[in-house]
């Protein structure tokens, strides 16, 4: 398949006569609440024994399951700051780290992934939105974003990554939601799904057919 063919194949916004889906509000339930505990700063991975990584690692990634409200420049301020630094950490861990993909942190790199991205997109203030001649609705949370989006290409690119392994958490159905997710407008993030799911193809031949 070309590149051209396979764009406009999951790029919704590549051919402007496929029908749009309705959308529905992001409802707060996604954020943290102001009652919950708050989040505070780990250790650093490097700072603890290599037999101590592991267990840090998935706490870190559940940590980073937490959804903030950007829509509230003000709100948790300290909380996004914490999960902006880990996720930057975990992007260098598993860039530079050997061996840090273990069977385990599979499915919680997933779920973290999965927390962040597969969100309820807010209804286009264009229903007739033309990304060539209109100015795009950016993302408010693309801080944190961005940096998810980031994490998943290094763990689909890195040399430690098992598709034997990687399959039973990245199946069909998740792939079917990140296709779901170029109803976004920000055009940032339709370019990191195109190159995603390039990846997400590359190692796994069999969901092509999504």
């Amino acid at each position: 398949m070309s590149t051209t063919a396979f764009v406009d194949r999951i790029d919704p916004f590549a051919k402007r006569s496929l029908k749009k889906k309705t959308k529905k509000s992001q409802g707060s339930s996604r954020y943290r609440n102001s009652q919950d505990v708050e989040l505070q700063p780990l250790p650093l991975l490097k700072d603890v024994p290599a037999s101590e990584q592991e267990d840090l690692f998935i706490r870190k990634l559940r940590q980073c399951c937490v959804a903030f409200d950007f829509m509230d420049p003000v709100a948790d301020l300290k909380g996004k700051e914490v999960k902006r630094c880990t996720l930057n950490e975990l992007v260098d861990y598993i860039t530079g780290g050997r061996g840090v993909l273990t069977e385990p942190v599979y499915p919680e790199i997933i779920k973290m992934i999965s927390a962040n991205l597969f969100r309820t997109l807010p209804p286009s203030e264009n229903p007739d939105f033309d990304p060539e001649e209109d100015d795009p609705t950016l993302e408010a949370s693309w801080p944190h974003l961005q940096l998810v989006y980031e994490f998943f290409l290094r763990f689909l690119e890195s040399s430690d990554f098992q598709p034997t392994i990687g399959k039973r958490v990245i199946d069909q159905k998740f792939v079917l939601q990140l296709l779901e997710l170029f109803d976004s407008e920000d055009p940032r993030e339709r370019d990191f799904l195109k190159t995603v799911l390039h990846r997400i193809y590359g190692n796994f031949l069999g969901l092509r057919a999504f």
